[in-house]
């Protein structure tokens, strides 16, 4: 195999979204960048994920949304249009094209070399092209690791072996199955059930745990539960997925309740990194797990190496990826120049809102948008709070934006400083809300400050005047 070496300032392994931002930044800065990528550049958001999984819900929450205001409602005189709600969601992927996202990083001035890149050693990326030959990368002042995650599969018997969907498959299917189960009531889970059952599936979800939506408020879970049961999905809690086999064109999913039957199976159940054979033996490191960094998302001892997005484990979320890249990316450029980067709480060139106010969306029906701590999780870290809950539908905006409204807020009060850790709302588009309450969390607004924050009346926000009049009783 013939290989060809050139130097970059910044190598960047993966052009998902977390990778285009790191190299833009380093750019942008005054450096040089290669992207490296094997599959598509644009990554698992852009065709196998956000973009994919939320315009097959789309379709839906506008006829609900429609379908929830009387004289609009008797527009509504048809069902969705699967094929053409199909053929927007591929729209959006470009048809899992990947040609206009070359066309930016070529217009930002980021080189891009296709193949599978592997670290082999200090500074050094060996890239594999599909027709065999190499290429060798090497960076000036980092290599930044992008690779992001892959759907993990849990090991149990035979479940590796039916070809089981993992999110890939879901968000990029041609036709709703007949059947499909679910295993798993996360983040995945829960939005593909709402999604395919919708789009005219017969959705069985089976959760191992007591609630959907574990990592977050209860209310958000039972909420989801009492709307997918109300679609028709069928929701086990407590089911203990024990095996499963293919039975002709059937996959069976065997439970210590009995068997399950589909024809096909989802499989949402967590992410591992994608570091397995990435070359990370070769500088020190352990192959296939999640590379521990520091606050500037540099990999300790490693003074050259990054770990941004996904494959850090810190936060798997595109947003965060992407707000970790241009921490990353920034601090890579202060220290090409030689400046010093602190790594205090604001200092620009670290990641703090991975761990102090991560923002989230569940694209259910309803909706739930959280950001910051849980009741649970600020009585686990010992804090002094307070809970504060108020019905949204009970709000004049909610009452004119759906009849039959129903909603919940929850804020999580720190009772000393008198600040939000916490929020969470549940219910329709409240996903519109939820950066308000990350300003809110993230700067640690008094509440004697937010008091003065006047929502605009009659709308949805007026939620935040609620929440103040609750807490101070």
């Amino acid at each position: 195999m013939t290989s060809a070496e050139k130097a970059y300032d910044v190598v960047v392994l993966g052009a998902g979204s977390t990778g285009e931002n790191v190299a833009d930044i380093a750019v942008r800065g005054g450096l040089s960048a290669v992207l490296v990528e094997a599959e598509l550049v644009g990554g698992e958001c852009s065709y196998w994920a956000c973009m994919p999984s939320k315009t097959l819900l789309r379709g839906s929450e506008a006829l609900a949304a429609a379908r929830a205001v009387r004289g609009a409602a008797a527009a509504v005189t048809g069902e969705q249009d699967v094929a053409a709600t199909l053929e927007r969601r591929t729209s959006f992927t470009h048809a899992w094209d990947d040609s206009s996202q070359v066309e930016w990083v070529q217009g930002a001035g980021i080189d891009l070399v296709r193949g599978t890149g592997r670290l082999a050693g200090e500074k050094c990326v060996v890239v594999t092209r599909a027709d065999g030959t190499e290429v060798t990368v090497v960076a000036r002042h980092a290599v930044a690791v992008c690779t992001g995650s892959t759907s993990a599969v849990p090991p149990v018997e035979g479940l590796a072996d039916v070809r089981p969907w993992t999110p890939r498959e879901a968000t990029s299917a041609t036709a709703a199955p007949g059947r499909l189960v679910v295993i798993g009531g996360g983040y995945v889970g829960c939005e593909m059930a709402t999604a395919w059952r919708q789009l005219g599936s017969s959705v069985t979800l089976l959760q191992r745990g007591g609630r959907l939506l574990p990592a977050l408020e209860p209310a958000a879970g039972d909420a989801v539960l009492t709307s997918l049961r109300e679609l028709g999905v069928d929701v086990r809690l407590g089911a203990d997925v024990q095996a499963a086999r293919r039975d002709g064109h059937e996959v069976v999913i065997t439970t210590a309740d009995g068997e399950v039957r589909g024809d096909e199976v989802l499989v949402a159940t967590g992410r591992a990194p994608r570091t397995e054979d990435i070359g990370l033996d070769t500088v020190g490191l352990e192959p296939g797990a999640y590379l521990d960094v520091d606050e500037s998302l540099r990999v300790p001892g490693t003074p050259w190496l990054y770990a941004v997005g996904d494959v850090n484990g810190r936060k798997q979320l595109t947003h965060m990826g992407k707000y970790q890249a241009r921490q990353a990316g920034a601090a890579i450029v202060a220290r090409a120049r030689g400046e010093q980067v602190g790594l205090g709480d604001w200092s620009p060139y670290v990641a703090t809102a991975d761990r102090l106010a991560t923002p989230s969306v569940v694209f259910t029906d309803p909706q739930v948008g959280a950001v910051g701590l849980t009741a649970a999780q600020a009585a686990e870290a010992g804090l002094p709070h307070r809970v504060v809950q108020y019905d949204i539908g009970s709000i004049a905006g909610a009452a004119v934006f759906a009849d039959g409204y129903r909603g919940t807020a929850i804020a999580v009060v720190d009772t000393e400083r008198e600040v939000l850790l916490g929020v969470t709302f549940i219910g329709p588009a409240v996903a519109e809300l939820l950066h308000s309450a990350t300003i809110a969390v993230v700067g640690e607004v008094p509440l004697s400050r937010l008091w003065h924050a006047v929502p605009s009346y009659p709308t949805i926000s007026e939620i935040w005047l609620r929440l103040l009049e609750t807490y101070r009783g």
